[in-house]
């Protein structure tokens, strides 16, 4: 436990000074805001842009709160994933090959208390950024299109928080299994699309499958996810993320000797 504390506060001056704690939440704030903005001003947008005859009115109807928030997700499903993938493809992988890690290895070391301050950064930071971009999304959202209950909000970033935990789990056991950042981010990206096909071509059978978390969090604004379906997926979520985190723990182990001197 006093490893895990001194390399967390490790991992935390680490982020400060590479601004990860600044960026990143500003990026998916910005992912939040854009989204309802956007589409209140699109019918704006797209008379200044041109191409109407004279006197004619574009007018579109106006989403409901519901699917401007459901949009949102659909941008840090794509966007925000990319951007949590691309910062942390090298957490391990960079150390080893800048040769940074040799600093930590030669100290008596708990390689499972050096995967969890890791990953435990890595939560806390893409953690804080999901709620304040859905936060964000959430005032603009009221703000132009009328209400939503709090509760379905919650419910829904609650259980979407699940699925970003489990990609970064992905990505960082990546990291520590190979030789660099380039492949980790190239295998966790291959993963999360083979998963998503997978899942589109079998997924109508599996319905514990984690690949709809996703899914089962948007479900929370327009009513509620089946109980069964939604438990199951999150129960088999948490388990890939225990092995994942006790196999990243042995790989970062089983590959220190490849630290660059």
């Amino acid at each position: 436990m006093k490893h895990f504390a001194i390399l967390l506060q490790k991992e935390w001056r680490e982020n400060i000074r590479n601004y990860k704690i600044f960026w990143i939440p500003a990026i998916f704030i910005l992912l939040g805001i854009t989204e309802p903005v956007v589409n209140y001003f699109l019918p704006q947008i797209l008379e200044s842009s041109g191409g109407l005859p004279e006197g004619a009115v574009f007018e579109l109807p106006t989403p409901p709160p519901e699917q401007i928030l459901t949009a949102v997700m659909e941008q840090f499903q794509t966007i925000g994933m990319v951007v949590l993938i691309l910062a942390y493809m090298g957490t391990i992988a960079g150390e080893r090959k800048s040769g940074t890690a040799t600093l930590l290895y030669v100290r008596p070391l708990s390689f499972p208390a050096y995967f969890l301050s890791k990953w435990g950064m890595a939560a806390v930071v893409s953690l804080a950024s999901i709620w304040l971009g859905f936060l964000a999304g959430y005032y603009y959202t009221l703000l132009f299109f009328g209400n939503l209950e709090v509760v379905k909000l919650l419910q829904m970033v609650g259980t979407y928080s699940v699925w970003v935990l489990l990609i970064l789990t992905v990505v960082l056991t990546a990291s520590a299994a190979l030789p660099n950042g380039g492949l980790a981010a190239a295998s966790a990206f291959a993963m999360y699309l083979l998963a998503q096909l997978v899942d589109g071509l079998f997924g109508t059978n599996w319905a514990v499958s984690p690949v709809k978390i996703p899914q089962y969090a948007a479900a929370w604004l327009t009513g509620k996810p089946d109980s069964g379906s939604l438990g199951g997926a999150i129960a088999i979520a948490l388990l890939i993320i225990l092995s994942l985190s006790a196999f990243g723990s042995w790989m970062a182990w089983k590959n220190k000797a490849r630290t660059k001197v």
